[in-house]
């Protein structure tokens, strides 16, 4: 028993002693830029630069309706909650890696009843004829083959391990910043679709009346049948685009169902497209997205577990050194299972070195190498990545602005003018046709500001996704 507990602490001390090869993990070093690629230069940014990314996803995006989406989605969305499982997956393999690093200790036990005929064909000793009873047991603590961790080995594994626990978690975080981004992104164009509807209706009840003024026009001899003809083809174009919008709607709508987690239905809406206040878009420190961005922080996990496997590798040029034994006790009787000379036990130390591997142990370090340096380069890509969707993210929110602006002014224009077109066209002063391109002109430059719109929201999302906002 004493040379056992001995054999224990030497194994513990082994450990705590023993060394890690392979190379330690230090984050490589990526030029940053000063700031963002935007139409117009950004402000001077000091190190307690805010970000638009710094918001929660509530507070940037303000309809009521709109967080009750995101709320049931964060909850019942699929991919989220495949997310989250992987993370289990993950914290599971960790502690069945990290327990490889101990000793494992199981308990056996045996009791045995016999009894012997009086009447066997053997001859027997007198003793037996006596008592023809037998009983016998053994019990044991058993050392199941532990392994010294004299080289790292197992601690390298079980670093890997954790890593990609942390990248599971950063992997759950994107899916966050993502199902956030979608329900903002196809509510927003539920309610673009829902005002294209709106103008489509509005502008057919009109097309009618005037369809019906137009007829009795010619009825008095004023309009031809060629107007009547005209107004008819423009009632017709309003009323065949609005199937088309009903199918649109519908389909976006089982979209978004889709990412609540819900059967195909109806989704709520609340205020329009044009009443929703544009928050602010600073844009932060470029150097800060580094340790925002879920995505960028995700592949780092995956280089550092790359890292650690290199020392997985590289530990077995050396020898492996593994413990087994056990100890307990034999007897014919229970009651002296566990002492005098009833006490057994075993130790069983081994040890293993390669001498001839053909190559395989030398390629298995070249491979973890360059899973290694395979992993340093799409984490640095996921950092350009990231620089250029945010760049992207500013010109389209910058340019989308412009362009509603003259697109609102496009719209009052049109506006004036098909009102005047009509004015005269009753008054006899200008021909139908005049009339009928004002109207055809101010329908298109509704729909396209109702677009627009629909854009410069979307580039408000883009640009805090980008930025890593939406998973705190």
């Amino acid at each position: 028993m004493r040379a056992f507990c001995y054999v224990a602490v030497a194994a513990v001390a082994a450990l705590l002693t023993g060394c890690m090869v392979g190379p330690n993990y230090k984050r490589p070093q990526v030029a940053v830029p000063a700031n963002f690629r935007a139409p117009e230069p950004l402000p001077s940014l000091t190190p307690e630069a805010t970000s638009l990314a710094d918001e929660k996803w509530f507070e940037v995006f303000r309809d009521p309706q709109l967080q009750d989406l995101i709320r049931v989605s964060l909850v019942q969305n699929y991919d989220l909650r495949d997310a989250v499982v992987r993370v289990d997956e993950a914290r599971a393999n960790l502690g069945i890696t990290r327990s490889n690093q101990y000793p494992q200790v199981s308990a056996s036990g045996e009791i045995q009843f016999t009894r012997l005929s009086r009447d066997g064909q053997f001859p027997l000793p007198a003793s037996f004829v006596a008592n023809q009873n037998r009983n016998w047991g053994q019990a044991a603590l058993n050392l199941l083959s532990f392994q010294l961790d004299l080289w790292g080995q197992l601690r390298r594994a079980t670093e890997a391990a954790r890593a990609n626990l942390l990248g599971a978690d950063w992997n759950r975080k994107i899916v966050i910043t993502t199902v956030v981004s979608q329900v903002a992104a196809d509510y927003f164009q539920l309610q673009e679709l829902d005002s294209e509807l709106d103008i489509s209706q509005r502008t057919l009840e009109t097309r009618r009346e005037y369809l019906k003024l137009t007829e009795e026009r010619q009825v008095h001899g004023i309009a031809t049948l060629l107007d009547v003809r005209q107004a008819e083809q423009l009632v017709d174009t309003s009323a065949e685009s609005i199937p088309e919008l009903h199918q649109q709607i519908e389909q976006t709508e089982n979209q978004v169902s889709l990412l609540l987690g819900k059967d195909p239905g109806t989704v709520q809406r609340g205020r329009s497209n044009d009443a929703h206040a544009l928050p602010d878009v600073p844009a932060g420190l470029p150097s800060a997205l580094l340790e925002r961005r879920p995505d960028i922080r995700a592949a780092e996990q995956a280089m550092i577990a790359a890292n650690a496997n290199i020392g997985v590798a590289r530990a077995a040029y050396f020898p492996q050194i593994s413990l087994t034994g056990s100890i307990g006790g034999q007897s014919s009787g229970l009651s002296s299972l566990f002492s005098g000379p009833n006490v057994a036990w075993s130790f069983v130390p081994q040890i293993t070195q390669p001498i001839f591997t053909a190559g395989r142990i030398k390629n298995s370090v070249r491979l973890a190498r360059a899973e290694r340096d395979d992993a340093q380069v799409l984490y640095e890509k996921s950092i350009r990545t990231a620089f250029r969707e945010v760049s992207d993210a500013l010109i389209a929110h910058q340019r989308t602005r412009e362009s509603r602006v003259e697109q609102q002014k496009l719209v009052a224009a049109l506006t004036d003018r098909k009102r005047l077109a009509y004015d005269r066209y009753r008054g006899g002063v200008d021909t139908q046709l005049n009339a009928l391109d004002a109207d055809r002109d101010l329908l298109a430059a509704q729909l396209t500001l109702e677009q627009i719109r629909y854009a410069e929201l979307v580039s408000v999302v883009q640009l805090y996704q980008a930025l890593g906002g939406g998973w705190e």
